[in-house]
């Protein structure tokens, strides 16, 4: 009996029945009324369970007590309800049910109860996850149709401002194109123009000492020559009193032109010429050279015109080579600077160590090139006068004479190009200048690239 009792305690029904109650109780306005019947039926089926497992434990207690035992309890308690109308259905509990089942149905009932709601709540969490998801696309939605609008509108603003643009490009292409045609036009009328007043200068020249003679010939007396002005007063030694003091000046003014105004060139022309360095720094060396020898040139020819004029007055102590030195001393402003620069920029033009390109020209140099001209001229008006040195690629390198520059190849004994040339005294080396060697150098020279035109 005790055991009995003590496995129907384990069993919990009671517990279930309870539990299932509560559930019912609070999805009773949920369910339909076949569920609540469902539910009701369910109930009163284990309840019945229930019922024919204490009858049964009742008839084990009574059978207990004897023959007797318990009658006045059932009599006082049992009949009296019995009477009042209950009844247990006999059919629906047997004899020979085993609490086990009872046990077994209970935990399904749970497990399945649980399983709902664990379900339940899983489909809230997606219920819940899905809406918020959907925000999100909406949200996303907005945001792309706003950025849509904005892309529209930008395009259409770039597409207008696009054709502004490309039609702006056009006229300044057309303008830029015009003004180099009308610079190319200028320029070849400047050349013409300087070559028409040298040739009329000379053409002068030649007139005044043809004058000039006639009117020696017709008087029987030599007279000053118009075109040539006055020596000015002073002493007929003024070139050899001076010539130190110029020497000196002349040798800082060349050392200046390679330490300042040669670094301003080159950033120059590194603008136009970005990637070739070789390049721009023959452009420099030839440009010196050109220059020099235009000084040279125009000194020469002044020295002659002066020296024919003079030929016919000169009566003084000095010599006539001293009087034509002391002449152009004490008259440097008749130097032509100007034509002995368009005579450099012409001379580079042609030279075939060295190009530009096709949208520039030389005339960028033109105030290097002056500074150039002037003090090659300066240095012909000494005694003895300076020069620069001869200079050829592939040479080989003299010590006396160059410096090696910070990126040769000190080892290598030939002149792969020059950087500057070195000035001279006939052969003595008044100030060194530089070269860049490399080894092979006659084999790495680069050919000029053509000049388009």
């Amino acid at each position: 009996m005790a055991e009995s009792l003590r496995r129907m305690v384990n069993n919990g029904n009671f517990t279930s029945l309870q539990d299932k109650l509560e559930k019912w109780l609070d999805d009773y306005h949920i369910n339909t009324n076949d569920q609540n019947v469902a539910r009701a039926c369910e109930l009163v089926e284990l309840n019945a369970r229930v019922q024919g497992q204490l009858f049964t434990l009742l008839n084990l207690v009574a059978s207990e007590g004897g023959l007797y035992g318990g009658v006045n309890t059932l009599k006082n308690r049992l009949l009296p309800w019995l009477s009042s109308g209950f009844a247990a259905s006999a059919a629906s509990v047997s004899a020979d049910t085993s609490l086990a089942v009872l046990a077994e149905a209970a935990d399904k009932d749970r497990q399945i109860t649980e399983i709902q709601s664990h379900y339940e709540q899983q489909l809230d969490n997606m219920e819940k996850d899905l809406n918020d998801t959907k925000e999100d696309a909406a949200a996303l939605k907005a945001e792309l149709d706003e950025t849509r609008d904005e892309l529209d509108d930008t395009r259409r603003k770039s597409t207008g401002t696009m054709m502004a643009t490309e039609d702006e490009i056009i006229r300044l292409k057309e303008e830029l194109r015009l003004t180099r045609d009308e610079a190319s036009s200028l320029r070849t009328r400047v050349d013409l123009v300087g070559d028409y007043e040298r040739q009329v200068r000379v053409l002068r020249d030649e007139i005044a000492i043809l004058r000039g003679e006639r009117a020696a010939l017709e008087n029987g007396f030599p007279e000053p020559l118009p075109p040539l002005p006055p020596p000015r007063p002073g002493s007929p030694t003024h070139a050899k009193l001076t010539d130190s003091v110029r020497r000196s000046r002349l040798i800082g003014r060349y050392n200046d032109l390679f330490s300042i105004d040669r670094v301003e060139a080159l950033t120059t022309l590194r603008r136009y010429i970005p990637d070739d360095e070789e390049m721009v720094q023959r452009i420099i060396f030839v440009g010196v050279q050109e220059a020099f020898h235009a000084a040279k040139m125009a000194f020469r020819a002044m020295r002659l015109r002066v020296r024919k004029n003079l030929a016919i007055t000169h009566v003084g102590p000095e010599t006539l080579e001293e009087a034509v030195l002391d002449y152009i001393v004490r008259n440097t402003d008749l130097f032509d600077v100007n034509g002995a620069v368009q005579d450099t920029i012409r001379a580079m033009n042609v030279n075939p160590k060295i190009s530009f390109p096709a949208e520039i020209d030389f005339n960028l140099l033109h105030p290097f090139i002056r500074e150039v001209c002037r003090c090659g001229w300066g240095m012909c008006a000494l005694e003895p006068p300076l020069d620069i040195s001869p200079a050829t690629d592939a040479e080989l390198y003299n010590e006396l004479k160059y410096r090696r520059s910070y990126d040769s190849e000190f080892t290598a004994p030939l002149v792969a190009y020059h950087v500057w040339p070195a000035m001279m005294e006939y052969d003595r080396v008044v100030v060194k200048g530089e070269a860049v060697t490399k080894r092979g150098a006659s084999l790495v020279r680069q050919s000029p690239r053509s000049r388009l035109t």
